[in-house]
C-alpha cells in the first residue's frame, strides 16, 4: 500500500535512477541479491520451509522495517535537487519489492500475482516472468557494512532512549565521534536518515 501510493502516477527514469543509487540503496539490493542466491539453493534441495522464512525474514525485517524508514527522508523531501535521490530510491523500492515477490511467489500465487500486476505494467503476469538470479555485480559488501554500522548505532541509541525514558518525539542532539576518518563519511553520507531513525535533532 505504501508503495503504491508513492509510485502511482510516476515515471522512474530507470537509467537516471542507476546512476543516482545511495549506499542504503545499493545495500538492500546487495542483502537482497544473497537472499535470491540462498532462496534458490534452498528450493532446489527442496528445503521448502528454510526458503520460505528467509523471504519473511528479508520482507519484514530488512525492507520493511529498516529499508523503507531509511529512504522515507529522500522520498518526502520536496527540494528539486534531491529529485534523482527520489527516483533512485522509488527504482530500489519497486524493484526489490517485484523480487521479493517472486521468491514468495511459490508459497502465495494468488496474492503475489494480485500485487505484482497492480504495481508494474511491464510484465503481463508473474507466473511468466523469470525467477531472479544471484548476479556478482551486484554484491556491494563495502555499502552493506556501512549501512550494518549505521543499524548498529541507531539500535543502540534507541535503548539508551528506552531506559532513560525519553519520550519517542522528542528530539536530541547526538555527536558522531571516531578517529576513523571512513567511519565519519558513513554517518555524514547516511546523515538524513540517521538523524530521522535515531531521533537526533
Amino acid at each position: 500500500r505504501f508503495i503504491l501510493m508513492i509510485i502511482v502516477g510516476k515515471e522512474v527514469d530507470g537509467a537516471a535512477a542507476l546512476a543516482a543509487l545511495e549506499p542504503v540503496d545499493l545495500c538492500i539490493l546487495s542483502k537482497l541479491n544473497s537472499l535470491i542466491k540462498e532462496v534458490t539453493d534452498n528450493m532446489e534441495h527442496f528445503e521448502l520451509g528454510i526458503a520460505v522464512q528467509k523471504v519473511y525474514d528479508f520482507i519484514w525485517e530488512e525492507f520493511c522495517d529498516w529499508y523503507i524508514e531509511m529512504v522515507k527522508p529522500r522520498l518526502y523531501n520536496k527540494e528539486e535537487k534531491d529529485e534523482n535521490g527520489r527516483n533512485a530510491a522509488l527504482w530500489t523500492l519497486k524493484n526489490v519489492l517485484m523480487d521479493a515477490l517472486k521468491l514468495l511467489h511459490p508459497y502465495m500465487p494468488f496474492i503475489t500475482e494480485e500485487i505484482f500486476c497492480t504495481i508494474q505494467s511491464e510484465e503481463e503476469s508473474i507466473m511468466i516472468s523469470s525467477w531472479p538470479a544471484y548476479t556478482e555485480e551486484k554484491a556491494y559488501q563495502t555499502e552493506e557494512k556501512a549501512i550494518e554500522l549505521i543499524k548498529e548505532a541507531v539500535r543502540g541509541i534507541r535503548n539508551i532512549r528506552t531506559q532513560m525514558n525519553v519520550a519517542p518525539g522528542r528530539k536530541a542532539a547526538m555527536f558522531v565521534v571516531s578517529e576513523v576518518e571512513a567511519v565519519r563519511n558513513v554517518f555524514e553520507e547516511g546523515r538524513l536518515f540517521f538523524a530521522s531513525l535515531a531521533g537526533a535533532s
